[in-house]
């Protein structure tokens, strides 16, 4: 009998779950890639829809110069300045009002698509929300072919986008908790998070290659992308592993994780001290103690599918600290997000394509950023306790970013790696792993339906913070560059204050292990 080929003995080396799994993970990867994708754009556009004017002397010496010469024909935008409405002295408030808007709808909406969505077929959900997402992607650069110089048209365009791309979140993180347990959560889901920053940069250098010739594809382009994604979501999506009879993934590991609020053995058994006949130790009469009146009720036993309510979700331990934390880390990360390429045109003098490739160091240093926070996580058994070192360091590096981004490329580039890790890290943590541990506490007796709405407030309280950076940099950039970094840096301390209840708790909790141990 003919030996099997090696890449069909390395088929067959995984099972069908594995196989299964795999499919999973790389699918729900792509598609929030794609909403990313879908966002990105506005921040590479916006230094095409205003420009810097040349000064009066050139622009006088130019219509002199026009006079003499054959007439050429007229652009759709007769503006020297850029497009139509943001060609004005106002233009940062006016682009600021374009974030804004898509931010605060975004914010709005998930808070009401986390319950929405357990009501409803992750897969039918998810779809409608892509195929929308593309609609409204394209009508904003669609305004351009059409020549529309309306602020209320691309406001609207951007408060409609917000809304239906709130679908997205809850749905993606709801399919990956179901389909991978506790395990190494922290890890699987950083490396997963990287999708966050994967699609920012495809976003930057698709945005990036029509900017400056046609400004309207780079909205069109990723519009489209975006729908095809949500058909081959219809098409391929499996919400859970009982779907296809694949086994979910046992819980086998004794090893415990601190979120802040409880050193949980999330999706596991808790034994009774009289079933294994040993006494209970110092770690676990603090869980107990710390949660034994914190159970949220769902309405059904411990294997119920009822959807939890918005007050219950609030209810289990380190939801309300974790989500407040987020609002100021998805502040900073944001503000980045939408205004970074038109500080680096600002700051480096470089074009609209340029300024767009040179932004994406910072989602490179996210998607590092994001793995790393996981995988200390992981092996510190600490979430909150990571988020916090990692926000310490953020605070002082975003200074010495403002300050050494003007002293030459080299050191933007730098910086620019070393910024986005230590600012996506916390916020992929807390998206991720952090969400998926409290939507699976222990106070919820394995009701797995809570997590879409778990998700949905994190995420949705973050999205308030993410709605307001935007808006505070647009309003103080004027004033100059580096009052937007002191405000970020405000964020970041925040967010740490917020954060050190949590730590305490995680150290003590370490502390009376310890000690049990000792003796």
């Amino acid at each position: 009998m003919a030996q099997l080929p090696p890449g069909i003995r390395f088929i067959t080396s995984f099972s069908r779950d594995q196989w299964y799994r795999a499919f999973i993970f790389s699918l729900t990867f792509l598609l929030y890639a794609s909403f990313h994708l879908s966002r990105k754009p506005i921040s590479i556009v916006k230094g095409e829809l205003h420009k810097h004017c040349a000064s009066q002397v050139e622009l006088d010496s130019y219509k002199e110069y026009a006079a003499q010469i054959q007439p050429v024909k007229k652009p759709f935008n007769a503006s020297q300045c850029g497009w139509e409405p943001f060609d004005k002295s106002n233009y940062k408030q006016l682009l600021g009002a374009l974030d804004y808007s898509f931010l605060c709808a975004y914010a709005v909406g998930m808070y009401l698509s986390g319950l929405i969505g357990e009501r409803l077929p992750i897969r039918y959900y998810l779809t409608g929300g892509m195929l929308a997402s593309g609609l409204f992607t394209a009508m904003f650069g669609l305004g351009y072919f059409y020549n529309v110089h309306n602020l209320w048209f691309y406001i609207m365009a951007q408060i409609a986008n917000g809304l239906v791309q709130t679908t997205g979140w809850p749905s993606v993180v709801t399919c990956i908790g179901n389909w991978f347990g506790k395990g190494r959560r922290g890890l699987i889901m950083g490396v997963w998070n990287s999708h966050t920053s994967v699609g920012n940069i495809l976003g930057s250098l698709i945005a990036a290659y029509w900017v400056s010739s046609c400004w309207g594809l780079s909205f069109v382009v990723p519009g489209l992308i975006v729908a095809l994604m949500g058909v081959l979501c219809f098409l391929f999506l499996i919400e859970h592993p009982k779907d296809v009879s694949c086994s979910c993934t046992p819980s086998s590991s004794s090893k415990t994780f601190l979120n802040g609020a409880s050193r949980c053995r999330i999706q596991m058994p808790m034994l009774n001290a009289k079933e294994n006949g040993k006494p209970q130790d110092a770690e676990m009469q603090h869980l107990l103690s710390e949660n034994e009146n914190s159970s949220v009720a769902t309405g059904e036993g411990r294997h119920g599918t009822s959807a939890i309510s918005f007050l219950g979700a609030l209810r289990i331990p380190g939801v309300v600290e974790f989500s407040l934390c987020l609002l100021f880390a998805k502040l900073v990360s944001y503000t980045f997000l939408f205004w970074l390429p038109l500080y680096i045109t600002n700051v480096e003098h470089l074009d609209a394509k340029r300024a767009g490739d040179l932004s994406t160091l910072f989602d490179v240093g996210g998607i590092f950023g994001g793995i790393l926070a996981g995988l200390i996580s992981d092996r510190l058994e600490k979430r909150a306790s990571t988020c916090g070192m990692m926000l310490l360091l953020a605070a002082p590096t975003l200074y010495m970013f403002s300050a050494v981004s003007k002293m030459g490329l080299e050191a933007t580039i730098v910086m620019l790696l070393i910024s986005g890790a230590l600012v996506n890290g916390p916020y992929a943590l807390i998206t991720t792993a952090v969400s998926a541990d409290l939507g699976t506490h222990k106070s919820l007796k394995g009701n797995a339906r809570a997590l879409s709405t778990v998700t949905a407030i994190i995420d949705g309280t973050g999205s308030v913070g993410a709605a307001l950076g935007p808006l505070l940099a647009g309003l103080i950039s004027p004033s100059g560059w580096n009052n937007v970094f002191y405000m970020l840096m405000m964020a970041d301390a925040c967010a740490l204050l917020l954060l050190l209840r949590l730590i305490q708790k995680e150290l003590q909790c370490h502390a009376d292990h310890t000690l049990f141990k000792e003796h």
